[in-house]
């Protein structure tokens, strides 16, 4: 059996569509293409990862996707996967370039700016509609950067840090320098 730790989040059960137990489904990632001949995910109900099989997924626009699951034949049945998280194994993520990463690659690394050093954990990396940004805490203070390749400077798989350039005064504002 698959544990989260495992795998990564597709997306979510978004809402029903009909009345036979398909849904709507949220794919959260960046190419919902590279998804689309999906066998299986794994549903996660009460906290656990439960495999479930399609039978057919259809994309649609903006990352959703109407899918019938299987065993799924009716709309009560579909109701009960409302807002469940869809999760894949980790091995189906395609490879990314040396500086590129996934947001939950790098939560929890060490954040090292060119000119102030040091600046916290990450926490998260929030996507607000194709702007993603970093949200950094530092002693309790939270610093938010965009995720942009310009302040990228390099990501240090081995000792878990990123290193950064951030837009001139921008740490400085939430430090109070």
């Amino acid at each position: 059996m698959f544990s989260k730790e495992d795998c990564f989040r597709l997306g979510s059960v978004a809402k029903l569509h009909g009345y036979k137990g398909e849904v709507s489904l949220f794919l959260d990632v960046d190419d919902p293409q590279e998804y689309k001949r999906l066998e299986s995910v794994f549903v996660e109900i009460d906290g656990k990862l439960i495999p479930f099989f399609l039978e057919y997924l259809h994309l649609r626009n903006k990352g959703f996707a109407v899918a019938k699951f299987e065993t799924i034949d009716s709309e009560k049945k579909a109701t009960m996967l409302l807002k469940c998280g869809l999760y894949l194994p980790l091995d189906l993520l395609p490879e990314t370039e040396e500086n590129e990463f996934y947001y939950f690659e790098i939560e929890n690394f060490k954040v090292i700016d060119e000119k102030h050093g040091d600046i916290g954990i990450v926490q998260h990396v929030i996507d607000l509609s194709g702007n993603p940004i970093i949200q950094i805490d530092k002693d309790g203070i939270e610093i938010l950067i965009p995720k942009q390749d310009e302040f990228i400077l390099k990501v240090d798989w081995d000792n878990e840090t990123l290193y950064i350039k951030a837009p001139e005064g921008l740490i400085d504002m939430y430090l109070g320098k």
